[in-house]
């Protein structure tokens, strides 16, 4: 049977510590931390705010190319980890977008590979429309 306990403890705290130093390495722009961050494979899947990153090597190749700069987020507003059991994991981020009037909004999965650790295997950036589409 599959243990899918949420929040085990010592596990959000292992998801929330690999978030941070993602997050760091967003800010220093380090390229190594960000793509040892991602599961090296063609599955995984980015979107951002302006490119789609399909597999492993489209993400690096966009990671690379990143202008230097603060990034776009200026405020965190609620961040949440959600884990299953000892190997999944969700991490959702609001946050105020830096010298606008917008919400941004960050989310990843996690697993936990046995022989790799944990990884990202799928994200998103986003922003919230100031008037809904539809």
């Amino acid at each position: 049977m599959i243990d899918l306990t949420p929040n085990v403890p010592e596990v959000v705290a292992e998801v929330r510590d690999l978030f941070e130093r993602y997050e760091q390495a967003l800010v220093d722009r380090n390229v190594e931390v960000l793509d040892t961050t991602f599961w090296d494979s063609p599955h995984t899947i980015r979107y951002a705010m302006n490119e789609n990153g399909y597999g492993f090597d489209e993400i690096h190749a966009h990671r690379v190319a990143r202008p230097p700069g603060p990034g776009i987020k200026e405020q965190r507003i609620r961040l949440e980890i959600l884990t299953l059991g000892r190997d999944l994991a969700t991490v959702n981020l609001e946050f105020k977008v830096r010298s606008r009037e917008l919400i941004g909004r960050q989310s990843q999965t996690w697993v936990r590979f046995p022989a790799l650790g944990w990884k990202v295997v799928a994200a998103h950036v986003s922003t919230m429309n100031d008037v809904p589409l539809w």
